[in-house]
């Protein structure tokens, strides 16, 4: 286990309070998160034009990976009180509208956790490559805003969803022979199916189906744009990825910021390290009595995402 004694920072009772769920915080947290993605296909549907489509697919792409972190903290049973109601409201409102379920990621994110920069880690291959060349970078984002790296994810996804590919999230790709295909299609993609249907559904009451667009767009272009630079600015770059003081980092970031990169206090990610089961919206709580009592030793830190992407591009 590559993780760090939690009783060493805080006392029981500490360790207690921020532990704590508050099922109003976390439902602030989803009525949030559907709030900006309602505000974006309003935006859209009053004014159709390209000056407010392109917001809108930036905006609606931060907000689906904020549903990724809802799926998240679900997966790690620190959203809701219960763990039903972590499953459920994980599932309708995180991990089905963007073709996850929480079942199946809980287990696998674990593994990330428990070996956070070993080869064990099934995160791994997501910090490597950094620093790189500007015109890496730019290949690789343009990869992502043009959807070719979101259609492949997808078509991925499917695959492991289906039972082809073994479940893995962070670019790695092993063959599987799928037990039963009706089963699996059940099991992982029946719940995406209709959330997804209900999205669509919903803009086709209101008249406009075509804003569906927008998800979808969305989904295989800027989405992918806010994972990758999310996933660079949390472990990657690091000076010992094996240590675990000092292989996760948390990003001071601004508003715009936490509207692309940041939902949901993900940004706090050396804190998440350090207590996994710690609600999202505690966090900064967390990180607070941390500096009153000078006792962060662990993670590093970054003023802010664009010095993220600036490092990652500082090969000559």
């Amino acid at each position: 286990m590559n993780v760090l004694p939690l009783k060493d920072y805080l006392s029981e009772h500490e360790i207690q309070y921020f532990h704590s769920k508050d099922n109003g915080l976390a439902a602030w947290e989803l009525i949030q998160t559907w709030g900006w993605i309602s505000i974006s296909f309003l935006l859209v549907y009053v004014y159709p034009t390209i000056w407010t489509v392109i917001p809108a697919l930036f905006i609606i792409g931060g907000k689906q990976l904020a549903c990724a972190i809802i799926m998240h903290d679900a997966g790690h049973y620190a959203l809701f009180t219960t763990k039903r109601a972590n499953l459920l409201l994980g599932n309708i409102f995180g991990a089905w509208p963007i073709f996850h379920n929480v079942e199946q990621y809980a287990p696998y994110h674990l593994k990330h956790h428990l070996n956070a920069g070993l080869q064990e880690d099934p995160d791994l291959l997501l910090t490597r490559g950094y620093p790189t060349t500007r015109a890496s970078l730019m290949r690789k984002f343009t990869r992502d805003l043009l959807g070719i790296t979101g259609t492949k994810a997808f078509i991925g996804l499917i695959m492991m969803q289906m039972g082809f590919l073994k479940y893995n999230l962070g670019n790695s790709i092993t063959k599987s022979k799928p037990e039963h295909l009706g089963r699996a299609f059940i099991k992982n993609l029946s719940g995406p199916i209709v959330a997804n249907m209900i999205i669509f559904g919903i803009l086709w009451f209101i008249q406009a189906p075509w804003l569906y667009l927008l998800w979808i767009g969305a989904y295989l272009t800027t989405f992918q744009f806010s994972l990758r630079v999310r996933s660079m600015a949390e472990h990657s770059m690091s000076p010992d990825p094996a240590n675990p003081r000092q292989n996760s980092r948390t990003v001071n970031a601004g508003f715009l910021e936490k509207l692309l990169f940041a939902p949901l206090h993900v940004n706090y990610h050396a804190e998440h390290h350090l207590a996994m089961a710690v609600p999202s919206y505690r966090l900064p709580e967390l990180r607070q009595a941390m500096e009153a009592r000078d006792k962060i030793d662990y993670g590093l830190e970054a003023p802010g995402y664009w010095s993220i992407i600036k490092r990652a591009a500082s090969v000559y």
